[in-house]
């Protein structure tokens, strides 16, 4: 199966809007195997998305368009594509009833318009959206296939996943097993990763293997078909291997909904630690970012961020003798936060940030010097510099990842890469 997407809205052509949405689809359509040879950007003009979709069909068995499922005049995706396929537009009993108790629930009034997105095409399947209001379609037309999805992306990639995708699959065959498994990496970037691992991906038959960026880390997708579940497995557990013998040190996890901080908390609720924090540059950054976890509070005490040397040498206990001698984005300073808040709050572990965010220079260093401590029990205090090249806010954010991977690393006692971004 080959297969086309068509991007409904003036704003993408204005640019107002960058198309993500084709770039989801086409890393998860080439997953199940369904390559994607032409994508389009139409604007809300009832004749032009017509000529398109006539394109469309004659080039590809399935045609994807997203966008312009709304309830305003100028979304006309699925009135365009009713009226091409000769369909009516009916209600959908369930979709109204959901927007309807969402304006009543919010006490908003309700216009006329809004009933709109409870429209969907006769004889379609109607997928659910259960990040917003506007419902999806799926038809198939004597092996003519078209899908309708909603333009927020959000609701574009839930829907894909819970509702479009099975559905794709069972098209696809009745008979084989389709398994994917998401490797998460960190330390990394994607260039790097997909260099060291050109002959897989150059190579790639079943299981195939795809890329992706997300903030300041690198997902893969593998995914593999075969006759049973345990044949999926064998394939994905051999490709597995092989990327670990070659870029094992930076996986932290598996799935899409895992992240480096719900790792790393599980990680230290596992071994029933405890772990307090000190920051500067960082501003609190990481405490919030800890504290965004449900169960924090099971191993997280508490922390203090001491952004001016005044406070850290009377909230912190930083010697004044340090902050003299070596300044405070120094090894010696980042190693004496840690082990001062780790005594303060009686903590097992420690961590401390203190460095230069940005934009202007401090004590002679560029922006982006970084240095992190960590203090463990039993365990010998270290410091880590890195030399981060963003913004003020990347700078932090990038502090406050690569903090919880020397976290990750020393409590499965792996030594520290020498290069983490």
């Amino acid at each position: 199966m080959n297969a086309e997407i068509i991007a409904v809205g003036t704003e993408l052509l204005l640019g107002q809007v960058v198309n993500t949405n084709a770039t989801f689809l086409s890393k998860e359509l080439a997953t199940l195997g369904i390559e994607v040879y032409h994508q389009s950007v139409v604007g809300d003009n009832p004749k032009r998305l017509k000529e398109e979709i006539e394109r469309a069909e004659k080039r590809s068995d399935l045609v994807i368009l997203t966008g312009g499922l709304g309830p305003t005049k100028d979304d006309l995706t699925k009135q365009v594509i009713a009226d091409h396929l000769g369909k009516k537009l009916v209600m959908d009993k369930a979709a109204l009833e959901k927007i309807h108790l969402f304006h009543e629930q919010r006490k908003h009034p309700m216009s006329e318009n809004n009933q709109l997105q409870a429209l969907v095409i006769e004889e379609s399947i109607v997928l659910k959206n259960n990040n917003g209001l506007a419902v999806g379609m799926f038809l198939n037309l004597e092996n003519q296939f078209y899908l309708l999805l909603p333009g927020p992306p959000h609701e574009l990639e839930k829907m894909f996943e819970q509702e479009a995708k099975p559905l794709l699959l069972k098209q696809l065959s009745k008979d084989t097993v389709l398994m994917s498994r998401v490797l998460r990496f960190y330390g990394i970037g994607e260039s790097r990763l997909v260099t060291l691992l050109d002959d897989l991906i150059e190579n790639q038959v079943n299981p195939t293997l795809a890329s992706y960026t997300g903030k300041y880390e690198v997902s893969l997708r593998l995914t593999a078909n075969g006759s049973s579940d345990t044949d999926c497995k064998g394939k994905l557990d051999n490709l597995e291997a092989m990327i670990r013998e070659r870029v094992g040190d930076y996986i932290y996890g598996y799935g899409d909904d895992t992240s480096l901080v719900k790792v790393v908390s599980e990680l230290i609720k596992e071994k029933k630690l405890t772990l307090s924090a000190a920051e500067s540059l960082t501003g609190g950054t990481f405490q919030s970012m800890l504290t965004s976890i449900s169960g924090a509070s099971e191993f997280f005490e508490g922390g203090l961020v001491t952004y001016s040397n005044r406070i850290k040498k009377e909230q912190l206990s930083i010697d004044s003798k340090t902050i003299d001698q070596f300044g405070v984005v120094s090894s010696q300073c980042a190693i004496e936060m840690a082990e001062n808040t780790k005594k303060i709050f009686q903590s097992d572990i420690g961590i401390s940030f203190t460095g230069v965010a940005g934009p202007l220079e401090l004590e002679n260093k560029k922006p982006g010097t970084v240095w992190i401590g960590i203090a463990v029990k039993n365990k010998e205090t270290y410091a880590k510099c890195f030399h981060f090249e963003g913004d003020r806010n990347k700078n932090r954010e990038l502090s406050v990842l690569s903090g919880l991977y020397l976290i990750y690393r020393d409590l499965l006692n792996k030594q520290i890469s020498e290069k983490i971004y």
